[in-house]
């Protein structure tokens, strides 16, 4: 084992002992002592598989303060922190083990140390005048260096000296040998006098600029705590603010606050579904007086927005249905294509009609606002009342309360900074007990949404409803914040709720490296499929989570075609606070076949303390193939969505006016049921989701033992379940690793991973390749053939 010498290093300015090298660390019974690279540095112990993970993949550390290091035998080294963990190491020899152990006390001591001066310079750093100070840091560090030059020219003399000495002492001069030593004796005793005198300057100076830079590292940190509280009084008084404006304008009008009390200019940009507006720059606010909505009869103006339209200088707007594939190596080509043009929209309502009353049209106008075990079935709403094709089960309406097992999450975050965590594995802890796959088919909650749409007569009002429908996914993420399981490769999920809702559903993780998972669902009047990946960034405070694949629908009676790419979704206050989830970008709804040249833009406000517009907001506008607007969608993506058609278009085209008709709510989110808190803040057809039923096939997420015994409470078995079905799933990928290797090896053919239920075929209208349901689950439920499904629980 040369090349496990240990590297020792001196670190530059602070002496820290640090040393790097390869050693052996115990790992399991299994697997033994396995090499690892090993880093001291600054108190702590690391390990790395290999030397070029020392930048992103820390494997484990150990702080030295306190943790005890003791030697098993000549080789063998044991460093423990009191029972939490152990590290058992051996070396390549005695030599290298000693050198390992001796600077492992040394950091020791130096990390006690340095806790310690924290602790005793805590008092002091708050006592400290900083214009004062200053001069009195310069001033001794100026005289220490000066102390440090005067030994310099010392020892410079003094061995200028004592070498002299020492050529005399080898000539043949007739002085005596003795008066010659005697000279030498006493140059050397002034050179290591000087030396002394040197080094312990040096310590001088190097104990002074250490006591003072922590002292400083105190007052930094004390104005950086100073400088976010004053931030977050500042936030707060600006929220309190807003809120007094808004009742202020509410007790002049003696009127509930209307959905947008203000007026906000937003960016709508009908780009790639990738560029999402991210940054309040782009916002600019209006008075609240000014634009606020007022009595009936006054056509007051409901709004302004920029809206960014892109014209394509080719017929390439045939494939516009593909736009923003991932992957898709004609996107640059596209955007080369593209022609952006910027408009300035404004919005007035026409006068109400005032023989109407606004409470009685949204009664009238609205989608039924009910428990779905309340709701008709979603076919007979379709067929405007027909009799059920079979009886509806009675379906469980909770589950069990979730059980209080405090953990930290920044515990587990805070070696996650940067990393994708669709690949790092989390305990139960943080998770709901529902699979990704339900989480998706969560989505067709308000399915009864795209029933109304297939019914339009009007395209343009039919693409209204759907954005609406795109919206009511998001519903419930307001309050939703735990991590649904990830999928097993193979994994299924069907829900068949063509009893009470008029549809069923089926959904495959159909990829693994990277993740992937395929829906199809299908009603009376309308079939939606989608294929859901997904990146995620945790950026120490924040966890953002960026989509990816594309979800369409096909309205059966008009031919009708459209797709869209779901927005970003970002997860705040992962370190400290309650958490919360917001919504933000541009959303693309785009038809093709009979609906081509038909879109919608929604853009999704981020959230603002500054924000004098309701927090939340949706704003959009359905455009035909005419360029022309003709229904306007405004809303909250937490609570309800209206539309209105434009009645008349006035102004320049860049900066239209459209004057309104009449709002009607196309989507309203249903009430949480009662102490919903307690169960994970399930609505109840999420609760419905993991219930138990039998016929299903052996690779469905209402099987998988970890999920349900999380929903059972049993927390800790389900951790252990957790990690054998991971570890399982692991075993399987090395094993087709394996195969294909040697496949290759052969020079024959290795076929790649292929779904149960799903294939892979190229997109209608593009060069991009989507999954589609084969349509045979159903017929092998009917006959119970599971025999081509995976083992994978």
């Amino acid at each position: 084992m040369a090349d496990a010498a240990a590297k020792p290093a001196a670190e530059k300015g602070g002496g820290d002992p640090q040393m790097k090298g390869w050693l052996l660390k115990w790992t399991n019974y299994i697997k033994g002592y396995q090499r690892r690279w090993f880093v001291l540095s600054k108190g702590v112990l690391s390990y790395y598989r290999n030397q070029s993970e020392i930048n992103h993949t820390c494997r484990g550390t150990i702080s030295l303060h306190g943790a005890l290091i003791h030697t098993v035998d000549s080789c063998t080294f044991v460093i423990s922190n009191g029972g939490t963990q152990t590290f058992h190491i051996k070396a390549a020899n005695e030599v290298e083990r000693q050198s390992w152990v001796t600077s492992l006390e040394l950091a020791k001591v130096k990390a006690i140390r340095a806790i310690e001066s924290e602790e005793e310079e805590a008092e002091e750093t708050a006592q400290v005048v900083p214009s004062q100070e200053i001069n009195t840091v310069v001033r001794d560090l100026t005289e220490r260096l000066e102390n440090m030059r005067t030994c310099y020219d010392l020892i410079t003399k003094h061995g200028a000296a004592l070498q002299r000495a020492l050529n005399d002492l080898e000539s043949n001069e007739e002085e005596s040998l003795a008066s010659r030593t005697k000279i030498v004796n006493e140059r050397a005793t002034l050179f290591r006098i000087t030396s002394n005198a040197m080094i312990n300057a040096g310590n001088d100076y190097l104990r002074s600029a250490e006591s003072q830079g922590h002292k400083w590292s105190k007052m930094l940190h004390h104005e950086r705590e100073q400088r976010q509280r004053l931030e977050e009084i500042i936030e707060q008084m600006a929220k309190q603010q807003s809120q007094m404006e808004q009742a202020a304008v509410l007790v002049r009008r003696n009127k509930p606050l209307p959905l947008a009390s203000s007026s906000t200019t937003m960016s709508i940009n009908s780009g790639p579904p990738g560029t999402n507006l991210t940054s309040d720059d782009e916002t600019e606010f209006f008075d609240a007086e000014e634009y606020g909505y007022g009595r009936t009869g006054e056509s007051p103006i409901d709004g302004t927005f920029i809206l960014k339209l892109n014209k394509r200088r080719s017929s390439s707007e045939d494939h516009v249905g593909s736009e923003g594939q991932t992957g898709s190596s004609s996107e640059s080509d596209e955007q080369k294509r593209t022609i952006q043009t910027v408009q300035q929209v404004c919005l007035i309502s026409a006068a109400r009609v005032a023989s109407g009353d606004d409470d009685e049209a949204d009664k009238v106008e609205r989608v039924p606002n009910a428990n779905p075990d309340e709701l008709p079935s979603s076919s007979a709403r379709a067929s405007g009342g027909s009799k059920q094709l079979m009886p509806a089960r009675n379906r469980r309406t909770s589950v069990p309360d979730k059980p209080n097992y405090p953990l930290s999450l920044w515990s587990i975050m805070k070696n996650c900074i940067g990393k994708d965590l669709s690949k790092i594995p989390m305990p139960v802890n943080f998770n709901e007990p529902l699979s990704l796959l339900q989480r998706l088919v969560e989505d067709y909650e308000y399915a009864e949404i795209l029933d109304h749409a297939a019914s339009c007569t009007d395209e343009s009002e039919q693409l209204a409803y759907l954005a609406a429908f795109t919206v009511s996914a998001y519903g419930t993420t307001a309050i939703r914040t735990g991590k649904p399981f990830n999928p097993l490769l193979g994994e299924t999920y069907e829900c068949d709720r063509r009893d009470d809702l008029g549809w069923r559903c089926l959904a495959e993780q159909v990829s693994h490296h990277p993740p992937v998972a395929a829906l199809h669902c299908e009603g009376k009047d309308w079939v939606c499929w989608q294929e859901f990946s997904m990146t995620s960034k945790f950026r120490g405070k924040y966890l953002q989570v960026n989509p990816l694949g594309g979800a369409y629908v096909l309205f059966h009676k008009s031919g009708h075609r459209y797709s869209w790419h779901k927005v970003t979704t970002t997860v705040n206050n992962i370190i400290v606070g309650k958490l919360w989830v917001d919504q933000h970008g541009t959303m693309e709804i785009v038809g093709t076949n009979a609906a081509h040249g038909n879109k919608c833009i929604l853009n999704y406000i981020p959230y603002s303390y500054f924000s004098r517009d309701v927090q939340r907001s949706v704003k959009g506008v359905v455009i035909n193939r005419n360029k022309e607007a003709k229904w306007v969608v405004r809303g909250t993506w937490d609570d309800k969505i209206e539309i209105a058609p434009v009645l008349h278009t006035s102004g320049t085209a860049e900066g239209p006016t459209y004057t309104t008709g009449e709002y009607k709510v196309a989507w309203k989110r249903r009430a949480a049921p009662p102490e919903s808190e307690k169960y994970y803040n399930f609505t109840t057809f999420a609760c419905q989701l993991n219930e138990p039923e039998e016929g299903v096939a052996p690779t469905d997420s209402r099987l998988r033992p970890d999920q349900r015994l999380m929903e059972e409470g049993l927390w800790e078995e389900s951790n252990k379940e957790k990690v054998r079905l991971e570890e399982k799933q692991r075993t399987a990928r090395r094993e087709r690793e394996t195969e294909a290797e040697q496949a290759a090896a052969e020079g024959r053919p290795y076929p790649a991973y292929e779904p149960m239920w799903f294939k892979r075929e190229k997109e209608e209208g593009s060069d991009n390749f989507v999954h589609v349901c084969k349509n045979t689950y159903w017929e092998a439920k009917a006959a119970q053939n599971w025999s081509g499904c995976p083992d994978i629980y």
